[in-house]
């Protein structure tokens, strides 16, 4: 049975704690059946529903006054189709427990964002995605979902059945309806060699287009008040598997990477003008290294570090010139930043509202420590990243509107009318989707 808890579900904070909202139930359904029921049941009480992963987006997009609903007990896998190399997974699995449950099965996702606290839905929801020459977002390797709609009904969406609500609903904002399962192709579980090192920044943007072309995922942070970055390639791998030491993993991923991080951004907060000395210590505090793992423990590593994070996607050959625009625009204002700057790219897709629809991508993060005001830093990112028909990941902190987002996007309209018809009362609206879609 599903638990409802009313009256004294308080506030929700999403991870980052810029959002928060203040529901008037929350529904933990344990069945597609208990979900479509509180659908149903928030229809019949006038009130809007939302469906709420690990809160690791830094938009409202899950926010809600209404019935929020959280799939912790929709988890695991359904079934492996070896043969069709798929899997159907529930909507509420974390990525961490998907990518160890596949390992097990001898399994692999072709591609991950870095981290993988989110929900199997939520990431996919709003676009997330990591790097990489030919293999794209996480949504774009869905090949069936499951969706609810605002009358309850349940829809099974693929290429083949319900074809258009397929092609938006892999990136669907949580506007078209609540995902409750998702079936992605698969592979055999392989290994991938990350080869790190650092690098000047002037070089990797001189090289940047040899770089992307010679290896299956290339990204790069670059460090703010410095002319270095440090640069990341994955490729696969035969093996054998060399993984990163128990000791030097502890030292470069837990204790640099998050524990003295946390400590030089306690610093920077508390005195910004130590910020560019600060910065310059970091880019120069990981070594180079290589190692061979399997797939998602290249592909991810911990976050414990809180921050506040914008990124927008523009088209892969304007990088090179908006990195420098951002770096120009940061060597002369008095901002502070503390956090690296992290580049990544993706190829095209077909998804309606993806940030990679139709047009070969690069993804520019600018972050800042939590607790420390980034607005100027964002608003003055924000206008250049526009300035070159930059798209803002759905899930990451934005000022656009529906009027340019409809410029943006060459296929907004077929995902709005397919909103009107399938969610006409906006049962599962809120203030970010009014913004972002229109009334």
């Amino acid at each position: 049975m599903s638990t409802t808890v009313s009256g004294k579900s308080g506030t929700w904070r999403n991870w980052a704690g810029n959002v928060t909202a203040h529901p008037v139930r929350e529904v933990v359904p344990a069945s597609v059946e208990e979900l479509s029921a509180a659908v149903c049941k928030a229809a019949e009480d006038g009130l809007r529903v939302k469906a709420v992963g690990t809160g690791h987006s830094f938009t409202a997009a899950a926010a809600t006054d209404g019935v929020l609903i959280r799939p912790q007990l929709l988890t695991g896998i359904r079934r492996i189709d070896r043969e069709a190399g798929t899997v159907t997974v529930e909507a509420g699995t974390p990525l961490k427990r998907l990518n160890v449950a596949l390992a097990r099965e001898g399994l692999s996702l072709t591609n991950m964002g870095d981290i993988m606290e989110q929900t199997v839905s939520g990431a996919t929801s709003t676009g997330t995605h990591g790097t990489g020459r030919d293999s794209a977002s996480i949504a774009a390797q869905i090949r069936g979902l499951e969706l609810v709609t605002a009358d309850g009904s349940v829809l099974t969406c693929s290429e083949e059945e319900n074809a258009d609500v397929f092609a938006a609903a892999r990136v669907g904002l949580g506007a078209l309806g609540i995902i409750t399962a998702i079936t992605f192709a698969v592979e055999p579980l392989f290994l991938l060699t990350a080869r790190e090192e650092p690098m000047p920044l002037d070089r990797v943007l001189a090289e940047f287009d040899e770089l992307w072309t010679e290896n299956e995922h290339f990204e790069f942070y670059w460090f703010p008040h410095t002319g270095s970055t440090n640069t990341k390639r994955n490729n696969r791998s035969a093996g054998p598997p060399k993984p990163v030491g128990q000791l030097s993993g502890w030292f470069e991923d837990e204790f640099l990477s998050n524990g003295v991080f946390q400590v030089a951004n306690w610093v920077g907060r508390a005195v910004p003008a130590a910020v560019p000395a600060i910065a310059g210590v970091s880019s120069r505090a990981l070594s180079a290294r290589t190692y061979t793992d399997i797939a998602y423990r290249v592909f991810t590593s911990p976050r414990r570090v809180r921050f506040v994070e914008m990124e927008y996607a523009v088209p892969r050959e304007a990088l090179a010139e908006t990195l420098r625009e951002l770096k120009a625009m940061v060597d002369r204002s008095t901002l502070r930043v503390s956090f690296p700057v992290e580049v990544r790219t993706a190829p095209a897709d077909d998804i309606t509202l993806s940030t990679a629809s139709g047009r070969d991508s690069a993804y520019i993060a600018v972050h800042m420590f939590r607790g420390t005001s980034y607005q100027a830093y964002f608003t003055a990112a924000e206008q250049i990243f526009t300035a070159h028909g930059g798209r803002p990941h759905w899930g990451k902190v934005h000022t656009r509107d529906a009027d340019y987002l409809a410029e943006a996007y060459p296929r907004f309209g077929e995902f709005t009318a397919l909103r009107d018809r399938l969610d006409p009362d906006r049962r599962f609206g809120n203030d970010y989707l009014r913004r972002t879609l229109g009334a």
